[in-house]
This record gives structure tokens, sequence and C-alpha cells, in this order.
């Protein structure tokens, strides 16, 4: 008796993952438990989202082959700072241009008004925007006005939240199979790399990731949170972790020399063409990016650091590190402080594989580079 109960209740559990797996119909309710644990509820599976962050309009386009349709309106960060992947998406689909920027891509300057007039089916925002976080009045005014709101985080805690911010994208505009069909790609890929590192011999390596690097003063550097922790999963011991527990640190010229890294590590992107810093990604060829990569550490002080002097100076373009492609740069991240333990790993394939099974806008441009 004890036996066929056990059955029956494995029975019931299997049936209730099943169903609870199922996508929603186009008009039935869509329950979904956002990032912070609340429980959202809209009437149907959502055809107009509000994006508080542009850039994830690149999570979308892993879920679904026209993203922008989906797109009531969004803040204007990815327009902004992703230049040349914005005019990828223009290529393919003109109408990006019609999509409403509510602002300048800051959550201190989100005009909440103008974002209830447009009427979306929902509003998903960042981390910050939820309670106790620093912009917490918008999500409430938007609820008050009856527009419901979904958080998401990309770039807070990366390593709990880039698959479940997924899986809350895929719930909100009913793509739940292909956000779990991401999943399986992307988490046995992250768990190779941390196996990968675990086994490499030796101390780990002193590294500098320098964000946004310029060729002014040093040095932006993330802390040990958010995008910092990065280094530490790929097996480095940040230079600036240790001095900064937030989410960015400034380091002086003279602590550099001092910490002397062994691998120096600087991102950037369009961004910065005015500027003169490290520009890579879409629209740039090696050459032009190792010109600048080489600009940036022929900064007075560099050329006596470990990593300038052993070859060990890479790029990485920043704007893949805050949303779901981050397994990118997380795999270049381990080969370029781990390259023997990591030597099977190939960010290129991974790219891929991406563009082939995944993204509705395909990567095409130089991602990652080492300067020789």
């Amino acid at each position: 008796m004890r036996r066929l109960v056990i059955i029956l209740l494995a029975v019931i559990a299997s049936a209730y993952v099943t169903l609870a797996a199922l996508p929603a119909a186009a008009d039935e309710g869509v329950v979904v438990t956002d990032i912070t644990g609340r429980t959202v509820t809209l009437p149907r599976p959502a055809k107009r989202v509000l994006l508080a962050e542009g850039r994830q309009i690149i999570a979308l386009s892993l879920l679904d082959p026209k993203p922008v349709d989906f797109i009531a309106a969004w803040l204007g960060d990815f327009r902004r700072n992703d230049s040349e992947s914005y005019a990828q998406y223009r290529r393919k689909f003109p109408e990006i241009d019609q999509v409403p920027v509510l602002g300048i891509g800051s959550d201190g300057t989100f005009p909440v008004e103008r974002a209830i007039e447009i009427k979306p089916d929902v509003a998903v925002l960042g981390i910050s925007f939820a309670p106790g976080g620093r912009a917490n009045d918008v999500a409430r005014q938007l609820e008050a006005a009856g527009i419901p709101v979904v958080f998401t985080d990309f770039f807070v805690a990366p390593f709990e939240h880039t698959v479940a911010s997924v899986r809350i994208l895929g719930r909100v505009i009913g793509r739940d199979a292909r956000a779990d069909e991401f999943a399986e790609f992307y988490e046995p890929r992250m768990k190779r790399i941390a196996d990968l590192v675990a086994r490499a011999n030796g101390p780990r390596p002193r590294v500098l990731l320098e964000t946004h690097a310029s060729v002014g003063d040093c040095c932006h550097a993330p802390g040990a949170g958010n995008i910092g922790r990065f280094i530490a999963f790929a097996g480095g011991d940040s230079i600036s972790a240790s001095v900064a527990p937030g989410p960015t640190a400034q380091l002086s010229l003279e602590y550099v020399i001092a910490a002397n890294p062994d691998i120096y590590i600087a991102t950037g992107g369009a961004h910065l063409k005015a500027s003169g810093g490290l520009v890579i990604g879409p629209g740039f060829d090696p050459a032009a990016i190792r010109e600048r990569l080489a600009a940036v550490v022929a900064r007075p002080g560099f050329s006596g650091l470990s990593a300038v002097r052993n070859g060990r100076v890479h790029g990485l373009f920043h704007n893949i590190i805050s949303t779901p492609l981050n397994l990118v740069a997380a795999e270049a991240l381990a080969r370029w402080i781990h390259p023997e333990a990591a030597r099977e790993i190939d960010p290129d394939a991974t790219i891929s594989e991406l563009n082939a099974r995944f993204l509705a806008v395909p990567l095409q441009g130089v991602y990652w580079i080492d300067l020789k």
C-alpha cells in the first residue's frame, strides 16, 4: 500500500511539473515569479513590453525571431552605448527606430508619466527599480496606474540571476520552452568553465580588468561584486576586488604598479570611439582594435607591468557582460587566465552556436581579442 501511495504521489508531482512548464495559451493568464520573488499575474502573454534596460533586447532576441515586435517602449541605453549593435538590429528591423525612447538610460531620469501613457502590457525593470532599490518609486507608480511590473537582473548577481531572468522573460511573452532551451545551452557551459578552472594548478593569477578603458587617467575597474565576480569565477585574483567590496573601484596608477597584475584586460566598445579608448565589437576590425588596445597600454607606467612585458594583454566587448551572452565573456576570461586548463574552451564556437540556434540578430564582429 505504501509503495502504491509513493507511486501516486510521484505521478501527481510529475504532472504538476509538466503543467507548470507548459506555456500559457495566447488568451490564458500568466503567473510569473520575478527575480525578487514577487508573484505577478498577467491576463495573457505580453505583446507590448516596456524595457527599462534597452540592452535586454538581446534577451528577447534569444527567445523570439522578431524581438522588436514585443517592445512597446524602452530606455535609450542600447541605442546610445552600443550604436554598432543597434545598427545591426536596424538593418534587420528598420521599424526599431519607431520604438518610443523614454529616456537616456538612467533609472534616475525614468519618465513614469510617459510610460503610463504608452500603456504597455508589462514593464520589465532592472533590480535597481525593485523595493529597496534606488529608484523603487518608479515601480510603485507604474503599478498604481495598472501596469504590471516584473523585475529581472543580469548585472547585480549575474551568476544567480541570468538564467532565471531569461526564464522570467520567456514566461512573460509566452516563450517558456525557448527559455528552457537556452538554459540547457548556458548552464552546462558555465559548469564546464568552473570544472576546468578548479583543476588548474598553481596560484591564481593577478588580474586587472579595466572597464571602459581609455587613454586617459588610470583606472576604472570592477569591485568585488557584479562583473568583478567574473574574474574570480574564471580563476583569477582581481587586484581591484580587494579594495572595493561594491560594484566599482577607481584605482590609482601607483596602486596598479604596486599590484603588478599578471594579466591586463580592457573592456570597451563603440561608445569609446570619440575618446580614443578601446573600440571593440561589431563594426571594428582586428587591426583597429589592436591599435586602440596598444594605445591604452602605452600610457605612462604600464610598460613595466608584468602583464604588458609578458604579452598578456587582452580586450573584451563591454556590453556583452550584462546580458545573457555573459557566457562568452566568462569563456574568454577563462582562456586568458588559465590558458592551459581552459584550452578546450572556444568562445568563437560558442558565438557560432548562439548565432545558429538562438539569436534573431547574430553576433557579427570581434568580441574578444589578444593584443598579440
